[in-house]
């Protein structure tokens, strides 16, 4: 049985040593992993962390919160946001009520960023011309001859300014001076005035024979009656003389010859009546009646004729006129193209001048006023100066709008910035030259009301057992939680370090 149990175990410590032999990485992992974790749980006991170094460790020593005194110059700025863009932007509208086909634009269409200006043409619409002038008062109705009203007289004032003369400027009436006015617009933009109605030429053509006709018919009654009060003519005199002599010898030889002249007698006597009346005055009153007459024609078919020819003058449609105010506009958006039927706005449009507009709560409204000088920053950095051109107040009580107009940009510049977002500055206070500031925090209040700043002298920490010393001031401009001192008892310099906390 020994030698049995001495087999065995000899068989086991084999097995364990072909395990070991057959395992020994895995055995080398474990006894590695065994000694770390024991030295883990050693090193434990003696190495603190920080975290826990300070936990365990009591609160330092109250010490005094300063900061520095400042030295430079202090300003009191108002910051807003604001759009960039060309002022008074509007949709152009073109009345098409007086054509009677469609309204095709068939040329002129300005580029975006072209200026319209006076006598420009906007549009060109079914071959006429869309023509801007300077006006508050829209087109609404087409101006001829014999019209009249305020759209008239801003019509005149327009011509005139634009160096052509309508004559009496200061009437609202459309007469011929302002129509001949109108033809010379048309001339000036390189486009033939409106044709005459259908018909008018017709009737001027009618008119000026009906003239002619009656000028003719005046001709004859006036010979007529020149020749009636002109009396006998001299052949009329001798041959009515000639018969009286001849009757009178016929007379004296019938009573020679003892002859009946009764009858030859009552011949001479009505020849001598009828010679008496080529000297009597002739009744011309039936001719002159007829000279009267014509002269009335005359008159009428001249003033027929004068009204066909007015008739037939230049005119202005309202489809061809488009009055804007504060010219020169900019070309901001083209709504139509050439070929394309006019429907709704033609194109949008604004100011030439380049504005500035942002919005400001009623507290910073107070601070800012018409002229102030303000900045804003261009893409590359630079600050850009404006001017606060116009303040107005939100009706609903809202924010109040503030207009700024920027110093001149270059197209470039321009072309960066518009329609764009920017912070603007506007300074509403600023000390004059380098002044010495402290933070609001650092200011207390003396017994007698006076403004004081605790100035540190010894070392902050030490707490309340550091040297300080008191300094009364004078406070000036406050802007950015900083303010203005100025020592009137005591030394102050920049880089003292003034109490704000402890």
């Amino acid at each position: 049985m020994e030698t049995t149990a001495t087999e065995t175990g000899a068989a086991r410590t084999g097995g364990w040593g072909r395990v070991f032999r057959g395992n020994r990485g895995l055995w080398i992992t474990a006894a590695v992993a065994v000694v770390a974790l024991a030295g883990g749980l050693v090193l434990g006991r003696f190495v603190i962390s920080p975290i826990d170094a300070a936990a365990g460790a009591g609160a330092p020593d109250p010490g005094l919160v300063t900061v520095p005194v400042e030295f430079g110059e202090l300003s009191n700025d108002v910051t807003l946001r604001g759009d960039v863009g060309y002022t008074d932007a509007v949709e152009l509208k073109i009345d098409t009520s007086t054509f009677t086909g469609p309204a095709v634009v068939t040329g002129q269409v300005p580029e975006t960023g072209a200026e319209l200006d006076r006598l420009s043409v906007a549009l060109e619409v079914a071959g006429r011309p869309v023509i801007v002038l300077p006006g508050a008062l829209p087109a609404y109705r087409t101006l001829r001859i014999g019209v009249s009203g305020p759209d008239v007289l801003q019509l005149k004032e327009t011509l005139a300014a634009a160096g052509i003369g309508v004559g009496d400027a200061a009437s609202d009436v459309f007469d011929e001076a302002t129509a001949l006015a109108v033809g010379e617009l048309y001339n000036q933009v390189g486009y033939p005035a409106p044709d005459a109605e259908e018909g008018v030429a017709e009737t001027v053509i009618a008119a000026e024979d009906s003239v002619r006709m009656a000028e003719q018919s005046l001709a004859d009654a006036r010979a007529a009656l020149a020749v009636a009060g002109q009396g006998p003519s001299a052949i009329e005199v001798r041959e009515a003389d000639n018969q009286i002599a001849s009757l009178d010898r016929q007379v004296a030889a019938a009573d020679a010859a003892g002859e009946d002249s009764s009858d030859l007698r009552d011949q001479l006597a009505l020849a001598q009546l009828q010679r008496q009346a080529l000297d009597a005055p002739r009744d011309t009153s039936a001719e002159q009646a007829a000279v009267d007459g014509a002269i009335a024609g005359v008159e009428t078919a001249n003033a027929s004729l004068a009204e066909a020819r007015q008739a037939a003058l230049p005119y202005l449609p309202a489809s061809e006129v488009l009055y804007l105010e504060d010219l020169p506009r900019r070309v901001d958006a083209v709504d139509v193209e050439r070929g394309t039927a006019l429907e709704g706005a033609a194109m949008t449009v604004s100011g030439a001048a380049v504005e500035l507009t942002g919005t400001a709560a009623a507290a910073d409204v107070e601070l800012l006023e018409v002229g102030a000088e303000a900045s804003f920053e261009l893409p590359d950095g630079a600050a850009h100066r404006a001017v606060i051109v116009a303040i107005e107040p939100a009706e609903d009580g809202g924010r109040t709008v503030i207009s700024f107009e920027p110093d001149p940009l270059s197209p470039e510049q321009m072309e960066q910035v518009l329609g764009t977002n920017v912070r603007i500055e506007v300074p509403v206070g600023a000390t004059d030259g380098e002044v010495l500031s402290v933070p609001y925090a650092a200011l207390t209040a003396g017994p007698g009301g006076e403004s004081r700043l605790e100035i540190v002298t010894g070392d902050p920490r030490d707490g309340e057992s550091a040297e300080t010393r008191m300094v009364t001031v004078e406070t000036g401009l406050a802007a950015g939680g900083y303010v203005e001192v100025t020592a009137t008892e005591g030394d102050l310099a920049e880089g003292d370090l003034v109490v704000v906390g402890s």
